[in-house]
């Protein structure tokens, strides 16, 4: 598309928008003379469906009428409800998805038990950098192990003066440790560059050495295409509040490839993860769902799994290509205005990207604060990164524009 660096053009584009019914479908923060703000953080917090508050009150009026009634027929298939609709949205079989805990937490679980080192195959590789949870998951696995973190940990830099990674290096890498690589997991979008990898690529790689290959979906789910099943990966997680939007503390997604549903190896067990039909026998035997559900170990959150049905009917309805075509468009016309107005300001993402540009700027910390009292919410990053999100279902073209025009204004009062 070939853009224009007028306001008349950003409204035009938001004319022919065919997704643009669906902002009325959000709340969306004002500032305290009743104006819109600027919500730029998607990729943070996603902002609540208007149809939240009907599943809720759905659950909560339930439980108010019928107790531990609800129970029965209800809340213990409860989760059952989102496994077609989050089986498209990660390009999975729906034996291989289900809803459950919180992201770390879940990471956790899996990598009891994709994480097995033995003899010389000891080694993990991540992101340098990656978002913090993950690095402390990570480390403590290790030492779960009894390693030691300096010998087993390989974390991907990126070439000197570049800011985010090469896939050449990192299949490189991959190569280069061999039959000594246990395990990767990488994030599928780097939180802080907004990168996406090559999800595809670095699976068949690690796979070929004899690694397991998993993914930190959380900038990812919601905001790229996935084809987790036909890509072959191993395992991965997501959480569910950021581009899915469905609240803080929403609960996370989890993806096990059919292959390892079989496992007869190390995993976390606990009740939810047994067999359907003998759970509620309270036996002492543990005999596993031989799908991604054998490594739930409790029931489903029934409060905090009600206002993700709420986005997710919507995910579902709009899908997933045309939620990425305006993705694009709304990165694209963002990165043209910057660089039609603002030369100084570096986008350090690259264009394998989701919704997300990330930007250095002189005197950033001061530029981002006079930005957000003008009613601009985005994020700042140590040590120089304004992260902005513009999401497909509730932001706009103009969004964009007048976000630039702000940020133009306080880029040349700084520089004053």
């Amino acid at each position: 598309m070939i853009y224009q660096n007028s306001h008349s053009f950003a409204k035009q584009l938001d004319q022919n928008d065919p997704l643009k019914s669906y902002r009325d479908k959000f709340y969306y923060p004002k500032k305290d003379n009743g104006n819109d703000t600027i919500y730029l953080c998607g990729n943070s917090l996603g902002l609540q469906p208007k149809s939240v508050r009907f599943f809720v009150d759905k659950e909560l009026s339930i439980w108010e009428k019928e107790g531990v009634l609800g129970q029965h027929g209800r809340w213990e298939q409860f989760h059952e409800r989102l496994t077609e609709t989050s089986a498209r949205l990660v390009g999975a079989k729906p034996s291989e998805v289900v809803t459950m805990n919180a992201l770390t937490v879940n990471i956790h679980l899996l990598l009891i038990s994709f994480y097995r080192p033995s003899g010389i195959r000891k080694k993990i590789i991540i992101e340098k950098g990656a978002f913090p949870s993950d690095q402390y998951a990570v480390e403590s696995q290790i030492k779960l192990h009894g390693l030691n973190i300096n010998e087993c940990l390989i974390e991907l830099a990126p070439r000197e003066g570049e800011k985010t990674l090469c896939t050449a290096d990192v299949l490189q890498t991959i190569e280069d440790t061999g039959d000594e690589l246990a395990t990767i997991i990488l994030g599928g979008v780097n939180y802080y560059t907004g990168q996406a990898f090559d999800m595809k690529a670095i699976t068949k790689a690690g796979q070929s050495v004899g690694a397991f290959v998993g993914f930190d979906l959380a900038h990812a789910a919601g905001n790229l295409l996935l084809d987790l099943h036909d890509w072959n990966v191993d395992f991965a997680a997501w959480c569910t509040y950021k581009y899915l939007c469905a609240g803080p503390g929403a609960p996370s997604g989890i993806f096990i490839h059919e292959r390892h549903h079989d496992w007869q190896d190390t995993r976390l067990t606990g009740w939810w993860g047994q067999n359907k039909e003998t759970r509620f026998d309270m036996g002492s035997k543990f005999d596993p769902i031989q799908t991604a559900e054998g490594w739930q170990i409790s029931n489903a959150p029934v409060m905090g799994i009600a206002p993700l049905l709420a986005s997710m009917e919507i995910f579902n309805t709009v899908g997933m290509k045309a939620i990425r075509e305006k993705s694009n468009h709304l990165t694209g016309f963002m990165e043209y205005l910057i660089s039609e107005n603002l030369p100084s300001v570096s986008i350090i993402t690259p264009k394998d990207r989701g919704c997300q540009l990330s930007l250095t700027i002189q005197s950033g910390r001061s530029i981002f604060e006079n930005i957000s009292e003008e009613g601009v919410i985005c994020d700042w990053r140590e040590p120089d990164v304004i992260r902005v999100a513009p999401h497909p279902l509730f932001n706009t073209f103009s969004d964009v524009y007048e976000f630039v025009k702000i940020l133009k204004k306080h880029s040349k009062t700084i520089s004053k």
